[in-house]
């Protein structure tokens, strides 16, 4: 549950960064966060790994370029799934997803090291 909890906060942080650094990027509400970092979180958890083994003939010939749109889906999904959560435009969603990145690795970075103390 602790766990849990980690990702979807991460979740909206990333979200809540994304939002703030990218004018393409419009979430309105504490609801709208909380969706969209679940949908994420659910995206993630279920939706990639499917979708990767999939097209993994395409992640390898792209030498892994394709895994980027799969994670832009991912925040398009997430996107589509909240209300009052949009993403404008190829590269806001890349810059989304970066920041979904190093957000999330960070939040997990940070937690890492509070649990090995």
């Amino acid at each position: 549950m602790g766990r849990l909890l980690l990702v979807l906060a991460a979740n909206a942080l990333a979200l809540l960064v994304a939002s703030r650094l990218f004018g393409g990027v419009r979430i309105h509400g504490t609801s709208a966060y909380l969706i969209g970092a679940a949908a994420l979180g659910f995206a993630n958890a279920f939706l990639k790994p499917v979708l990767t083994i999939l097209t993994l003939p395409l992640v390898l010939v792209t030498l892994g370029f394709f895994y980027l749109v799969i994670n832009m889906g991912m925040v398009a999904f997430a996107a589509w799934v909240a209300p009052h959560f949009t993403v404008h435009g190829f590269w806001t969603y890349a810059g989304t997803v970066v920041v979904v990145w190093l957000v999330n690795w960070a939040v997990e970075s940070a937690a890492g090291r509070a649990l090995a103390r």
